[in-house]
């Protein structure tokens, strides 16, 4: 988000915009909680995880006499437009307060989960990803050390975007996601012929939503059944460790891209619309859509999962 935050304030500067920036998201536009930005107010961001700008949950946002009071510190401090980072909350929050202040908005799609409609790719997916995956690689070790079976949880509570890529980039045997019900009979069977059979170690990967319950919930079954009871289980929940640290290459190239966009599509007179990258090129969306429709994963990679284990 920092890279994304640089990207906006260095556009805008560039041709002649002053900028304000909004502390805590929709709670700081409430309490009017501004700040002047200007290019040297980004130095040195562009590498740090997180946001300068802080962020927060807005209980009050959702509400009439919430939003009424964050349009009244916008026209206060002479705000014209609002360039939000968030993911699907965010931004129907954002289309909401379009549609009832018609204040000129453009989104930009910030979330590790990858689950936005109208985007190849979210701002922070690929920092988590290979956060994941690098904590999995060290798992490997333990696991192959002392033929165990690890069951992984990462992130993914209504989509399993991170969980399937980990599961290819990880090396996994078995990955579990919302998007595909779980036969945990032919889950158990699957991990169970691996462990027994081939003597090795077995990572399985599994997305906080998928319907069993988790990682935890899925262990607690296995160990249920005598099959199991010389199997050497554990349960590592990688947890917030994916949503922190210096972001990747690749997220500080696409926030910044995505930053100089939105701002190109504010002065372009696009308003209640989120920026987003398809096919490598910039797409926009309106925001509408962006957090109505859901966005599907590739039936391909969870096919590839089961040949390659």
């Amino acid at each position: 988000m920092n890279a994304c935050l640089r990207a906006v304030v260095r556009k805008s500067v560039s041709i002649g915009l002053d900028v304000v920036g909004i502390r805590r998201g929709y709670q700081g536009m409430i309490e009017g909680d501004f700040v002047d930005m200007d290019a040297k107010s980004v130095s040195n961001i562009v590498q740090k995880g997180g946001t300068i700008l802080k962020s927060a949950r807005s209980k009050a946002f959702r509400t009439v006499e919430g939003r009424a009071k964050a349009a009244a510190h916008l026209k206060d401090a002479g705000i014209h437009g609002l360039i939000a980072i968030g993911g699907d909350g965010t931004l129907a929050g954002a289309s909401v307060f379009y549609d009832e202040y018609q204040i000129p908005l453009v989104g930009c799609p910030g979330t590790i989960d990858n689950d936005l409609f109208g985007t190849d790719e979210t701002i922070g997916f690929d920092t988590a990803l290979n956060t994941a995956i690098e904590n999995i690689d060290k798992i490997r070790d333990t696991a192959d050390a002392h033929d165990r079976l690890f069951l992984v949880e990462v992130m993914g509570r209504d989509t399993g975007f991170i969980a399937l890529h980990c599961g290819i980039g990880g090396g996994a045997e078995m990955v579990m996601i919302p998007e595909s019900l779980t036969d945990l009979d032919e889950a158990k069977h699957h991990i169970y012929t691996l462990m027994s059979s081939q003597h090795r170690s077995s990572i399985v990967i599994v997305a906080e939503g998928d319907d069993t319950g988790g990682a935890t919930q899925i262990a607690n079954v296995l160990k249920a059944d005598s099959a199991f009871e010389n199997i050497d289980l554990r349960v590592c929940i990688l947890g917030h460790t994916q949503r922190g640290g210096a972001p990747s290459a690749r997220d500080r190239v696409l926030a910044s891209r995505l930053g100089v966009a939105a701002v190109d599509a504010m002065m372009a007179g696009h308003a209640n619309v989120m920026v987003g990258i398809v096919n490598n090129e910039i797409v926009l969306t309106p925001s509408r859509n962006v957090w109505s429709r859901k966005k599907s994963i590739s039936y391909e990679l969870l096919g590839l999962i089961q040949i390659l284990s």
